[in-house]
């Protein structure tokens, strides 16, 4: 029986015919208010007409105590818990047995889809990309360690205007040997040079621009094949930066793959009264809910980004039935969001849609961007990232291998570590850094447990200050710390505080996945790796007796299995030596 479990079975035995199921226990905010703290008598004190302190005593004599050395009121109503080192043991034991190192599988039988990073076709990546992309990816893995069937999809920019401009520009701005080794590069300055053409005064260039996108509208069938061309070429592109990255997706369903669907949505807005004609556009007015008017049929009988997405819904509805659809976007499009959520809400739908907005990046104070000149590609990025962490690694012995998984971390976790919410500033020596809050300070935390298992396999009794060592072996994870014989044995007060940080993985998890914050998931690895830390400079392992070594060493080896687990979580590498 959880903690949770048990406080609810004393409110229910002291309150019978209550519903009690969501009382709570909760880490103590400060270890003199002991292990745990559950303040839900102050909650129920109202409804039972009764004081909160009276509240607290009847549930403490309703309790069962098996599992506390200690059980305080204090304050107003207050239940400070104090658990038994049995309990605790016991506790500990099923965690290090536990498939997924406990996580809770809540989601298995639901499927949930998750669209992010999203770049336009024809165009290189860049530095602005990262933050979606990576943000994805982490909810993208927690929600399937959570047990949840998930649907990552990548939603192209692939259609539309820009397409006129590109087939124009391919076939008159390029020399023969640029169209015959045609790179994503070569497109995006294809782009560049025709969209400045359509500039010219004379409108000549831009009318042929919009010529070739009707043919291709129109199902020409050189202008198909030619965009084909264009998207396969970006796709390859794309693909080789999320290799990189360690992301993958299982569908690729752009702009073009809704646009057949998007009549028929509009149809529908009007058989269910929401669309009005407005100056010649089609419009689903949402002044009542304060979201202003939402075009989704242009004045021109285009289409825009809300009728786009609305069949994408409907699309995604049939084919996947998820509970929930989540969308990773910067926060510029909170608006857009809200209105097409409202729109779909009317239309029927009543598949969750979760928008997670993030800030967007900057890079030495000052916003990425064309005009001042940072707009830093992804490629150049991930490579400087490795070049970095090379210049550290390599005197230790590293290879580039190593100098990937560190480097490419970093970015990462400099990333993920932040509320999503939050803009971020780049920085490059704070992400490298080697203490503090960054990927590779956890990745070295990693690399020093595994020295020490290492140690202990074949020791002779020998202890380094710091557990690591030099060199690596190159290994994409590295080996997964040792199972040890015995059981756990806490004793000391830094083994108890890291003990009962270890226990709240399994939460952490559920937290980070629920709020669609990677960042809870960071925070708590890094108070954790701070604890082991603690517990590492405070208590002598390999040189202790038998006993108290093994029971130190598993402990060690729970924290090696959570640390590696939750950073794989947020797609971030462990090698096991740095």
């Amino acid at each position: 029986m959880t903690l949770d479990e048990t406080l609810q079975a004393a409110f229910a035995a002291a309150f019978p015919g209550e519903d009690f199921s969501l009382v709570r226990v909760l880490p103590a905010t400060d270890p003199k208010f002991g292990d745990y703290q559950c303040n839900d008598a102050l909650k129920f004190a109202k409804k039972m007409k009764m004081n909160p302190r009276e509240v607290a005593a009847k549930v403490v004599a309703a309790l069962d105590k098996a599992a506390f050395e200690k059980v305080e009121i204090a304050g107003p109503g207050f239940l400070n818990l104090t658990v038994s080192t049995d309990w605790l043991n016991a506790r500990l034991g099923e965690l290090a047995a536990a498939e997924k190192c406990g996580i809770p599988q809540r989601g298995a039988g639901k499927k949930v889809v998750i669209d992010y990073s999203s770049p336009n076709a024809a165009k290189q990546m860049h530095i602005g990309h990262i933050r979606s992309t990576v943000i994805g990816c982490a909810l993208d893995r927690l929600f399937r360690a959570l047990g949840y069937t998930v649907v990552a999809d990548n939603h192209l920019g692939d259609w539309g205007t820009q397409f006129g401009i590109l087939i124009k520009g391919y076939r008159e701005c390029l020399t023969d040997d640029e169209r015959a080794h045609l790179t994503v590069a070569t497109l995006e300055k294809c782009y560049v040079l025709s969209a400045a053409k359509a500039k010219e005064a004379d409108g000549v260039w831009k009318d042929a621009c919009r010529a070739e996108l009707v043919k291709l509208q129109q199902g020409d069938a050189d202008n198909l094949a030619l965009w084909k061309k264009f998207i396969d070429i970006s796709i390859g592109e794309f693909e080789r930066m999320y290799r990189k990255l360690g992301v993958k997706f299982d569908t690729y369903r752009g702009e073009s793959y809704y646009n057949p669907m998007m009549p028929g949505v509009v149809e529908k807005l009007r058989q269910l009264g929401l669309a009005e004609e407005s100056e010649g556009a089609l419009i689903v007015n949402l002044d009542a809910e304060k979201l202003g008017v939402a075009i989704v049929r242009k004045s021109d009988g285009g289409y825009n980004y809300t009728t786009s997405d609305l069949a994408c819904v409907e699309s995604r509805v049939a084919d996947y039935d998820p509970e929930r659809i989540i969308y990773v976007t910067d926060d510029r499009q909170q608006l857009h969001f809200r209105q097409f959520f409202s729109i779909a809400a009317k239309m029927g739908y009543t598949t969750q849609l979760v928008h997670v907005p993030f800030g967007l990046m900057s890079y030495q104070g000052k916003a990425i961007s064309t005009r001042e000149g940072n707009l830093i590609k992804l490629d150049d990025l991930l490579s400087e990232a490795v070049r970095r962490s090379l210049a550290i690694v390599a005197p230790r012995g590293g290879d580039e291998r190593l100098a990937e998984q560190i480097g490419i971390g970093a970015v990462k976790y400099a990333d993920l570590s932040h509320d999503p919410a939050t803009a971020i500033d780049f920085n490059w020596d704070k992400a490298l850094a080697l203490e503090g809050n960054s990927g590779p300070y956890l990745q070295y935390a990693y690399a020093r447990v595994c020295s020490l298992m290492e140690k202990a396999e074949g020791t002779d009794g020998t202890e380094g200050t710091d557990g690591g060592s030099g060199g690596t072996d190159g290994a994409s994870g590295g080996p997964a710390p040792l199972p040890v014989e015995g059981l756990f044995r806490v004793a000391t007060p830094s083994e108890k505080r890291l003990a009962l940080q270890l226990l709240e993985f399994p939460g952490a998890v559920v937290r980070a996945a629920e709020a669609y914050k990677p960042s809870v998931l960071a925070d708590y690895l890094f108070q954790t790796a701070q604890l082991y830390s603690s517990f590492y400079q405070n208590s002598p392992i390999l040189k202790s007796e038998a006993a108290v070594r093994a029971a130190r060493l598993k402990l060690c080896a729970l924290f090696g299995d959570i640390l590696k687990t939750g950073l794989n979580l947020l797609g971030i590498e462990t090698p096991s030596h740095i």
